[in-house]
């Protein structure tokens, strides 16, 4: 497919942490791409990085947004194939975050369903989507079918969680209702270049709990350059349908936990001689064989 060719597509927040990232790589592969902002107090980095390419780059389009109000994306989506929706919340999640962000994805399922050349939706989820539920416990296998429970993640104030389960059941209910044509990519911890700096509560929001998903087998990174990546071609391939956990490896042994840790300072601070307390390997759960059909059909 030639450059003039492809489609407009639209990433929604373009100025999340992850959607920054799906917006290089769309770019670098010649879409035209609608970057829709949120309305923030107070401009980042990323945001003046987007609005000054945007000055430079024909091919992209930038849009302020506000996800509570639905007109406000619809415009932001004219002309667009596809929605690559990437709601994050920049300050952290707390209780009233998990009704925005709900809020948010109803919308902007909405307004596609109100678009006619939209064909697709990206939606950007997480593995604390599936995770955290009573029998974390148990010994098994844990995979796309699998979805946190919301009164386990009220009970223990795990917010990040209980705001992508109930955005995504959202996302999907409005999608099936629509009959839209959608995917979602549940990704482990986002890591990646500056990522303590520029995406530093949302990513302590995903932490809590980390001992006991590490315990359990089901604490789990990936890469948000590879994770962009499985974005794009979620979208680009016509075959792929329903939910794909996305992550490079799972956290099983304290060695690795450490490296963890230690790639996420200054969030995260060991003792400088710190020592190995033990070699327990613990059980890996996750499961993620159609995100090697997905990878591997594309290479």
């Amino acid at each position: 497919m030639d450059i003039e060719e492809l489609p407009s597509v639209c990433v929604l927040d373009a100025s999340t942490y992850v959607g920054s990232w799906i917006l290089k790589g769309l770019l670098s592969r010649g879409y035209t791409v609608h970057a829709a902002i949120q309305k923030n107090n107070g401009e980042t980095e990323t945001e003046k990085e987007i609005r000054g390419l945007g000055r430079e780059e024909e091919r992209l389009v930038v849009f302020e947004v506000d996800v509570l109000d639905y007109h406000s994306i619809l415009i932001a989506l004219k002309g667009c194939s596809a929605m690559f929706c990437c709601l994050d919340s920049r300050d952290g999640y707390d209780e009233k975050m998990v009704d925005s962000e709900i809020r948010g994805a109803i919308n902007v399922a909405e307004a596609c369903a109100q678009t006619d050349t939209i064909e697709k939706i990206i939606f950007s989820s997480s593995l604390t989507a599936a995770i955290w539920k009573e029998s974390i416990c148990s010994e098994k296998d844990v995979d796309e079918r699998s979805w946190s429970d919301q009164e386990f993640c009220r009970k223990l104030k795990l917010w990040h969680a209980l705001a992508k389960t109930l955005s995504e059941q959202a996302a999907w209910a409005l999608a099936m209702d629509r009959m839209l044509n959608m995917v979602s990519i549940n990704a482990g911890l986002v890591l990646g270049p500056g990522v303590s700096q520029q995406n530093p509560l949302s990513t302590m929001s995903y932490l809590r709990g980390a001992a006991q998903m590490y315990e359990n087998g089901v604490l789990a990174y990936v890469d948000v350059n590879f994770l962009a990546d499985v974005h794009i071609r979620a979208f680009q391939d016509r075959s792929t349908c329903g939910r794909y956990f996305c992550f490079n490896q799972t956290v099983t042994t304290e060695e690795e936990a450490v490296k963890l840790a230690q790639s996420l300072n200054p969030l995260i601070s060991l003792p400088p001689r710190y020592e190995y307390q033990g070699n327990e390997v613990h059980a890996e759960r996750l499961r993620t064989k159609k995100l090697n059909k997905l990878v591997e059909g594309a290479a």
